[in-house]
């Protein structure tokens, strides 16, 4: 075989390898996406803005450094990709979009670009498929329990807002052909980190931090309001579930929830006792009290997500027990101080 029928034949298979790209690769979702992907026999790109290693696993993993903000470096990072997974988060988290200007620009900004710059590759008529990271809490504050996805969107804070505007630029795009959508509606997420510095800045890991300081562990209600916490494990099982089973998905937006609603009074009391039993001595306290005059309204109503529509299209559901994941995390974060490399 001459070099010329083995460079074309490499090509030919290249060209049938799907290509998925993930973009905040780095982040708290999407390293465990990315680790998640990298054990399928695809074409990985892992895109961030700080260099990160590849995930072990038997996907072609390749790793770009890029400021996705740039309208030329998005293009770069996307180009030939037949999915592409949008996980960015502009730099504070939620809380950042209420005061940061450069929040709307990562949160809404960066998915104006990628739907215009996303381009069916040549020879290709199927769009690109985008999966996209939205939030439950887009639907604003919540007037019944379970939600399920039908709701009318109210969104109360800033990010809200931006995270529903992409959601919207997302599934326009889709209607008018030019990539095949889909909004996956994140619940409460938590867990341990899949990289150095993709640490996760949810109530979960915060009480977890505070208990291994000692602190007293601290609520803004009576310990009654519930949230739909989900490992981050079992996220990035449902963003590889949409992968598989796109074409019932495509054009809509779709809840991701365990469906129980855990009262945080008793997840903050799971998290002391955790923390007790991995360091060997008392847990902490858990109280009540007062909450500050900038808390949104959204934080003292309860949320269950109803995600059967989603597990009926793609077979998923959450493995990981809450006191499970509660231990992983805590033991994550405990080994982190005692060897902060």
């Amino acid at each position: 075989m001459d070099e010329g029928t083995a460079d074309m034949k490499k090509r030919s298979a290249m060209k049938r390898t799907p290509l998925v790209t993930v973009l905040g690769a780095s982040g708290f979702v999407g390293s465990s996406v990315t680790r998640a992907l990298a054990g399928r026999r695809i074409r990985l790109r892992a895109v961030a803005r700080r260099p990160s290693a590849p995930a072990p696993g038997p996907a072609e993993t390749t790793v770009v450094t890029a400021d996705l903000t740039d309208r030329k470096a998005l293009a770069e990072a996307v180009a030939g990709s037949d999915a592409v997974i949008h996980l960015l988060l502009g730099e504070g988290g939620w809380r950042a979009a209420e005061s940061d200007p450069g929040a709307e620009r990562v949160n809404v900004g960066v998915m104006r670009d990628l739907v215009d710059v996303l381009r069916p590759a040549p020879g290709e008529v199927t769009p690109p498929l985008v999966v996209y990271g939205g939030a439950a809490s887009q639907v604003g504050v919540p007037q019944r329990e379970p939600l399920d996805g039908t709701e009318p969107d109210r969104p109360e804070t800033a990010y809200d807002r931006q995270k529903l505007a992409a959601e919207q630029l997302l599934l326009k795009a889709t209607a008018e052909g030019r990539v095949r959508g889909i909004s996956l509606r994140l619940p409460t997420v938590f867990g341990e980190s899949a990289a150095p510095g993709a640490g996760d800045r949810g109530v979960v890991s915060a009480m977890a931090r505070r208990a291994l300081d000692g602190r007293t562990l601290t609520m803004w209600h009576d310990g009654t309001v519930r949230r739909d916490l989900v490992h981050v494990d079992d996220v990035a099982a449902a963003f590889t579930a949409a992968l598989s089973h796109p074409d019932s998905l495509v054009g809509g937006h779709w809840l991701i929830g365990a469906g129980r609603g855990d009262a945080l009074g008793d997840v903050f009391r799971l998290v002391a006792r955790t923390v007790a039993d991995v360091l060997g001595r008392p847990p902490v306290d858990v109280v009540s009290v007062e909450p500050p005059a900038h808390a949104p309204a959204t934080d003292f109503r309860s949320v269950t997500l109803d995600s059967a529509p989603f597990r009926a299209a793609t077979g998923w559901h959450p493995r990981i027990p809450l006191p499970e994941g509660v231990r992983r995390a805590v033991t994550a974060l405990a080994r982190e101080r005692n060897d902060p490399r």
